[in-house]
């Protein structure tokens, strides 16, 4: 049985919707986009500001107005008290999924009574491997790495990481572009039927900068040229070669998430009623040059962890960054697809790196109440291989 005292529970989830790279939220500045969702999931939660131990948030390119630990600038300005500290970490894609999993840690360690983790990326205002001293992105982000890990681990690009899990599974092009297809195609369903109730709107401009209220993810499209999608070229490789392209790869997008957490006993003082708790919290190394495939032994891990099978699982949240790397994922456990990615994935809606990890747990766990289901499984792949999974029970 758990220790009920110190057990972390989820206590509210919440996310911006996801805007387009140079789309809506072009003019909201990052400390600010997190600072709303922050002051959102307090909201949601019932928790005091003054109560909250913790703020940590994952954030990629901690740079420029994503610099100066965001995190601590966020919660000043999101109204909490200056009492509460806060940390920002990198664990690339997985950075808001794993700033989730060190907010349960401390609390299930006895050190703090609530947290919140949560994430960030303004990918319009501050770039990829933004350079600190130009201001700019200037370098691919390979340059700095020390020669003789690339001599031992030739690290390629991740489309070209994303080419090679096609090769090795044989997955083909109109099998991807299918998948990103059947991505829109859920992501519009859900936000017509109103299901995103982890969405909390956020002001946004138009393309004339007009100002209007952004309430759903500005990447899905309702429409998909068939082919258009046939006819664009692969990233990197030739016609010939090549199968990944932007249609079937995640879009670059602005986003933020916050999840807030206490313990069992912290919570029931207050009066507030959990929503789910942590099964399995696992993060996985994995080959640095395929480095996409980690999702594979992480759910392998999140499963025995939690003494569960894939059968088990009433959502799945697979990160889209590459439909290669879902198809290869479904290759190797062949899930129940109704289950995967119900609402659509990050082909559709966008992936806004270090802001993606939370607001995917939010979604699932939102779609778990839709569903009446009980258990989610979330898994994202991470550069340099790696991959975070997360399995959760709703609470009834």
């Amino acid at each position: 049985m758990p220790n009920l005292t110190n057990e972390p529970v989820i206590l509210a989830a919440v996310r911006t919707p996801f805007g387009r790279r140079n789309g809506a939220l072009r003019e909201t500045r990052p400390d600010a986009l997190l600072a709303g969702i922050l002051a959102a999931a307090l909201e949601r939660s019932g928790v005091p500001g003054e109560a909250i131990g913790d703020v940590i948030a994952g954030c990629v390119s901690q740079a420029g107005e994503q610099g100066a630990n965001i995190a601590r600038q966020a919660a000043l300005l999101a109204g909490l008290p200056p009492e509460v500290p806060g940390v920002s970490l990198n664990r690339m894609c997985g950075s808001s999924q794993f700033a989730v999993h060190a907010a349960a840690q401390a609390i299930a360690a006895g050190d703090l009574d609530f947290a919140i983790g949560c994430g960030v990326e303004n990918m319009s205002r501050v770039p990829m491997f933004l350079d600190l001293t130009l201001g700019k992105q200037a370098f691919s982000g390979f340059d700095n790495l020390h020669p003789d890990i690339l001599s031992r681990y030739p690290i390629p690009h991740q489309v070209e990481s994303a080419e090679r899990i096609a090769d090795q599974w044989k997955l083909s092009r109109a099998a991807l572009d299918d998948f990103a297809i059947e991505s829109h195609r859920r992501a519009h369903a859900a936000r017509l039927a109103g299901w995103h109730q982890e969405i909390v709107p956020v002001a946004g401009v138009d393309k004339d900068g007009t100002a209007f209220t952004l309430d759903h993810d500005e990447g899905v499209r309702a429409v998909i040229d068939h082919d258009k999608m046939k006819s664009m070229a692969p990233v990197f490789r030739s016609a010939e070669t090549g199968v990944v392209t932007a249609a079937n790869s995640s879009q670059v997008s602005d986003g933020a998430s916050a999840i807030v957490l206490g313990s069992r006993a912290a919570a029931a003082r207050l009066g507030l009623k959990p929503k789910a708790r942590f099964l399995a919290r696992v993060v996985a190394g994995s080959d640095p040059v395929m480095q996409l495939t980690g999702v594979i032994p992480a759910t392998h891990m999140a499963l025995k962890k939690a003494g569960l099978t894939m059968a088990d699982m009433d959502w799945i949240e697979l990160n889209e960054a590459f439909a290669t790397v879902a198809l290869c994922w479904v290759r190797e456990f062949q899930p129940d697809t109704d289950k995967l990615n119900p609402w659509g994935g990050a082909i559709a809606h966008g992936h806004p790196l270090g802001g993606t990890g939370a607001a995917l747990m939010a979604k699932m766990l939102c779609g778990l109440e839709h569903r009446g289901g009980k258990f989610g499984l979330q898994v994202m792949c991470i550069g340099h291989g790696m991959a975070t999974a997360t399995i959760l029970e709703r609470l009834e």
